[in-house]
């Protein structure tokens, strides 16, 4: 199978389970804010971030591990990529021992002493706080398999597990029906459960298909010292990403109270959601990138990255544009309570994930080139700016939404750092990323959106015209798309498999 066709076959696995996840998912998050309460569900997303904070040591190791285990299958180098994975579980038990002892030590100061909580729901903040330590260290478990299975472009198994888990997540949520104690408690307690369900089913099936997967007990001190180092760059970057994220939550909590972190936890719903469609894209894309430049391949490397970030833009501007648009519509219908200031959390959100995701091809071939520390330390130190400007601004007054601005305009400058600083590391061309990405980008949103914008300002305010408003926008973008946001060749590609879908299908139909 050539890469094209493997990249396109695997992202298509991996569309199929990001919708079927993403219907179950804000369903799930519907169902858990009607049984748990606003309040409640805003304890859990504040405290559950506390962890998430400490959760940088292994996004950090994540990219490491995934980058070598990469690299060496690109090598074809069977031994050293048993090493690596071997090295990879070492570390990640050290990280996970890491965020036990910082959980329960800094973190459990930072509870008790900084956190707004109301005093009556405490305890059960309390053993929430305690099950999210547990429940990210199993996360941090399964680091290395995931990381095979992606390496492998098993995409088919990656995504019949992540099924099964939002399956499993549906179904625990409605257990919080039925009982009668303490429903915040049993919810951290059934994730937990959930995630060590998973954590077995990850291993078991890596030992069945990966040799390299059966973990000896071995010490490489000299390739421990590589990846530890590569990480050690890289923690820079996830300790900036995770600060500003839920540094932003911890300063909406001290400013204005939990209800306005379940807000901002709806929109981190949203904005998770609408992000999958980056991620799969990206994670089918993303091995291809770290071996082409493992075998030396720059010219097919370059075209990846070009095509990674147009699609990326594409993709999420076809999605997130209509509910930009009747973003309150869509709010309505989905939840039965929308608690105060969702609705800018969710524009301004989006706005940011679009900018981000375009910027994810430029991570995956800095870590291809093994040489990350200019780039993690410059747009790290970029990031950080967020939380203390975001300070200033609500200390001077500033709404709950002004810190979403600050990161918005504080995002579009990493990205144009992050574009000179991969043009420098790798070669790659700041003209030709700017007239095969970024021209046509700006072309389609000029020839998608006025139409839409003119219905939206014209039409009353009602739910027929909501829905016709987001049918036109979809449909706008996705003709601008193709015409504007596509070359001839992938526009060609595009019809040959469109055809030979609609081919298939004829011949099934004929054969019945």
């Amino acid at each position: 199978m050539s890469n094209n066709k493997r990249i396109a076959k695997n992202a298509l696995l991996l569309y199929v389970r990001m919708i079927f996840m993403m219907v179950v998912s804000l369903y799930t998050s519907r169902v858990v804010l009607k049984v748990l309460g606003v309040e409640d569900f805003g304890i859990y997303n504040v405290v559950g971030g506390v962890i998430t904070l400490f959760g940088f040591l292994n996004g950090a190791m994540a990219s490491s591990t995934q980058r070598y285990i990469t690299f060496e299958l690109g090598k074809g180098d069977a031994h050293q990529l048993q090493k690596v994975f071997q090295t990879s579980v070492n570390i990640h038990l050290l990280v996970a021992l890491c965020i036990l002892f910082l959980g329960e030590t800094v973190g459990l100061w930072f509870f008790y002493e900084k956190m707004m909580i109301p005093s009556s729901r405490l305890l059960s903040a309390f053993w929430v706080y305690q099950f999210s330590i547990f429940t990210m260290m199993i996360m941090i478990a399964s680091v290395p398999y995931n990381a095979v299975i992606i390496a492998h472009e098993r995409m088919s198994a990656f995504a019949y597990i992540s099924v099964l888990e939002v399956l499993l997540k549906l179904g625990m949520v409605y257990l919080l029906f039925f009982t009668r104690t303490d429903k915040l408690i049993i919810y951290a307690a059934l994730l937990f459960l959930m995630q060590l369900l998973v954590r077995v089913i990850y291993g078991y099936y890596c030992g069945r298909h990966f040799e390299e997967s059966h973990y000896k007990w071995g010490w490489d001190g000299r390739l421990f010292k590589e990846m530890l180092c590569f990480g050690g760059w890289n923690l820079w970057g996830g300790f900036a990403s995770v600060l500003f994220s839920q540094g932003l939550n911890i300063l909406l909590n001290l400013f204005f109270g939990p209800t306005v972190n379940a807000a901002r936890g709806i929109a981190v719903q949203v904005q998770g959601a609408v992000n999958q469609f980056s991620i799969n894209f990206q994670t089918a894309m993303n091995p291809q990138i770290t071996k082409s430049y493992a075998v030396g391949d720059y010219t097919y490397m370059y075209s990846l990255i070009f095509r990674s970030s147009k699609f990326t833009f594409l993709m999420l501007a076809i999605l997130s544009f209509p509910i930009l648009l009747e973003t309150e519509l869509v709010l309505n219908l989905w939840l039965e309570t929308v608690p105060s200031y969702t609705v800018v959390f969710v524009r301004l959100m989006l706005c940011i994930t679009i900018i981000d995701a375009m910027a994810g091809a430029f991570m995956v071939s800095a870590q291809a080139t093994g040489n990350i520390r200019v780039y993690q330390s410059v747009v790290g130190s970029i990031l950080l700016f967020i939380v203390p400007v975001s300070y200033f601004v609500l200390k001077l007054g500033g709404d709950p939404w002004s810190v979403f601005v600050v990161h918005l305009c504080i995002c579009i400058l990493a990205f144009v750092v992050r574009l000179f600083i991969i043009c420098f590391m790798i070669h790659l061309s700041i003209y030709d990323y700017f007239i095969q990405v970024l021209f046509r980008c700006f072309g389609v949103l000029c020839m998608a959106v006025p139409l839409p914008l003119f219905l939206l300002i014209l039409f009353p305010n009602t739910l027929m015209y909501g829905i016709i408003i987001c049918l036109v926008s979809i449909l706008m973008m996705v003709f601008s798309s193709y015409f504007i946001g596509l070359t001839v060749i992938e526009r060609e590609f595009v019809n040959g498999k469109i055809l030979s879908f609609l081919k298939i299908r004829k011949n099934d139909k004929y054969s019945r």
